[in-house]
């Protein structure tokens, strides 16, 4: 019944859109799916794709997933109803939207993932996102630099089963593992990508280790790492020493790092990402380029580096 009613919603939604689009002018339509328009990166990245929409000459309907496998998928299907010109998509999980995806395929649509990727299609979808095994690495290889004689680590998860939070936690794993048994993962668990589960879940952990506070904690996105801090702050542990990295490089983050609050982000440049991408799906709708898969290299910003963040200039 869930299924039926949000491809209900889905349907009336896009079938408004794409009739909009195509009224008003000849360009192609394209669908882009990001799996949840709640979090500040998929935020950006929908501004940096309107832009590059305009520049691109293309309609462009952005569509939230709401961070539902099954709302997602229905998004998909109704695309594929619509025949657009092509798919631009963030899966929610890189598995569960295999079949929505295989619509598309059969369909002959143009379709190309960023950030986040897919497994289990009937052919490769090509792909744009970091690299985010190695931007976990730098995670974990910047806390046995900070701390060279072992650390207590904690990590926060991004939600289960999307690529881009497996990948990130393998990173951290590997680099962890090479640094040996001083270093110890004293806690793991997701927080979902969210703010508030970021707090909710540090409180827990830092009550359990009652006396003994973590060395540092590895976020793997930042409103996570930002819910740390403020679990931090009221458990009155803001003069532990405690170090937070994140990952996504948002103003906010940044600002944290430029203060001196936080020790790090990673930066992924959600502009390039998407531009990118729809580079490569506009060129394929137009010219029968093939497209390619694109990994984009994170940067670690430290207080040092802030001017390599694409956001730096969004902060006060």
């Amino acid at each position: 019944m869930r299924r039926g009613i949000a491809k209900f919603a889905a349907t009336a939604f896009l079938a408004a859109c794409l009739v909009t689009a195509a009224a008003h002018a000849e360009g192609e339509k394209i669908v882009a799916s990001f799996h949840s328009m709640a979090e500040p990166f998929f935020v950006e990245m929908a501004k940096q794709a309107r832009l590059e929409a305009k520049r691109l000459d293309i309609h462009l309907v952005i569509v939230d997933g709401q961070s539902s496998s099954p709302e997602q998928t229905a998004n998909i299907e109704i695309a594929v109803t619509q025949e657009v010109a092509g798919i631009v998509m963030a899966p929610q999980d890189a598995s569960a939207l295999a079949y929505a995806a295989d619509e598309a395929i059969a369909d002959d649509i143009p379709l190309i993932t960023v950030d986040r990727s897919l497994i289990g299609t009937s052919k490769p979808v090509p792909h744009v996102g970091a690299d985010n095994v190695a931007g976990g690495r730098m995670m974990a290889e910047l806390a046995g630099k900070t701390f060279p004689d072992g650390a207590n680590i904690v990590l926060l998860l991004g939600m289960p089963g999307s690529s881009s939070a497996d990948d990130r936690a393998r990173g951290m794993h590997e680099v962890i593992a090479r640094l040996g048994p001083k270093y110890r993962i004293v806690a793991e668990q997701p927080a979902n990508w969210t703010r508030d589960q970021g707090l909710t879940v540090t409180q827990n952990i830092l009550t359990a280790l009652a006396g003994h506070p973590p060395d540092i904690i590895l976020a793997a996105n930042d409103d996570m790492a930002l819910g740390a801090l403020e679990a931090i702050s009221q458990a009155g542990l803001r003069g532990a020493g405690i170090k937070v990295v994140g990952f996504d490089a948002t103003p906010d983050a940044l600002a944290h790092v430029k203060s001196g609050e936080m020790l790090a982000t990673v930066e992924q440049d959600p502009g390039r990402q998407i531009r990118t991408a729809l580079g490569e799906l506009v060129a394929n709708i137009r010219n029968k380029t093939p497209m390619r898969t694109t990994a984009i290299q994170p940067i670690l910003i430290l207080r040092d580096n802030l001017g390599d963040a694409a956001r730096i200039g969004e902060v006060r």
